[in-house]
């Protein structure tokens, strides 16, 4: 009976140790992904921010600058993509609308953002476009992948439609979680004017005919929950220009917009709350998991061992009968 008891604990201490690695290494990288109908939105604002002033066309103070992000995902899209892909993808559908204090529109953004459900690694196909202009990616946009490193990776610029370095900057605890901290610096650089502009009935093309252009820089800030690959909470210092043209009455340029963007109290909690219990579900498949089999399958070889051990020792020998001594007869 024991050494049937002990095949029974071998066998399962090796189904054990042999799940720790597969469920790390095998099933999480297939198991972890973004969903495809994910959906979420986020308000930063800027507040004494300076802003121009379509109708002087002059910069001023303003009390405050709203910009509104939103995320959707688009399911039929992806699964379109998929086909062809070989591959899980994800494809959202963003928006990044500006607005000043007066509730009026600065600037609306759209921009369709493909990448793989499991890496996060850009995907090429039809559609990829930031403000209807057709874009190629490369590096990453929005959310880092699972298990960040600590390492620069590179980042996509929607304003300037370039990709750049953001840089590593160190380790930090943001309310009570554990983030890494990343920061990338565009340099002052010519990019388009949204086809959507804050003045009714002028279009870009009618600005860039007067000769104007404009030019933008920013330094991004992130801090980033390096399980879930999630940020936890965003700044941008950010600054556009419109120089040169008839436009500016002879001024060499004027600000645009110039303000430190943060995002707003309420999505701060609300966001680090879901990326800490996200980050316990994706520890339980890296972690929890794994080392818990292990343990067990440790535990198990051990008892599988001793029980094999007792059956093999020698059974006491029996204690021999003593006779009574025979009564001394004359």
């Amino acid at each position: 009976m024991r050494r049937k008891s002990g095949l029974v604990l071998l066998a399962l201490a090796v189904f054990f140790a042999a799940l720790s690695p597969l469920l790390r290494w095998y099933a999480f990288p297939r198991l972890a992904k973004v969903p495809a109908n994910q959906y979420q939105d986020m308000v930063l604002e800027a507040k004494d921010a300076t802003l121009l002033d379509y109708d002087s066309f002059k910069a001023k103070k303003v009390s405050k600058v709203t910009i509104v992000q939103t995320l959707k995902g688009n399911v039929e899209a992806s699964e379109a993509i998929e086909r062809t892909a070989g591959r899980d993808v994800v494809v959202w559908d963003g928006l990044s609308y500006v607005q000043g204090p007066d509730g009026k529109m600065v600037s609306k953004i759209p921009e369709r953002y493909i990448f793989d459900a499991h890496t996060q690694e850009p995907v090429h196909a039809t559609g990829e476009t930031v403000d209807g202009d057709p874009v190629k990616r490369e590096g990453i946009e929005f959310k880092w992948p699972f298990l960040v490193e600590k390492r620069d990776y590179e980042y996509f610029d929607a304003q300037a439609r370039v990709t750049a370095p953001i840089h590593y900057k160190g380790t930090r605890d943001f309310r009570g979680v554990s983030v890494y901290y990343f920061e990338q610096t565009i340099p002052w650089t010519k990019v388009p004017f949204p086809k959507s502009m804050p003045v009714k009935g002028i279009t870009p093309e009618d600005v860039a005919a007067t000769g104007t252009t404009r030019w933008y820089t920013t330094v991004r800030k992130f801090w980033v929950e390096p399980v879930t690959g999630a940020p936890v909470y965003g700044e941008e210092i950010h600054q556009e220009e419109l120089r040169g043209g008839t436009l500016l009455g002879g001024r060499e340029k004027v600000t645009a917009f110039a303000g430190h963007v943060k995002m707003r109290e309420d999505y701060i909690r609300s966001t680090v709350d879901l990326v800490k219990s996200q980050r316990t579900l994706v520890l339980l498949m890296t972690s929890y998991l794994p080392w818990g089999f292990l343990s067990l399958g440790v535990l198990l070889l051990a008892l599988a061992l001793y029980l094999e051990a007792r059956g093999r020792r020698p059974a006491d020998p029996a204690p021999t009968k003593t006779s009574a001594p025979e009564p001394v007869t004359a």
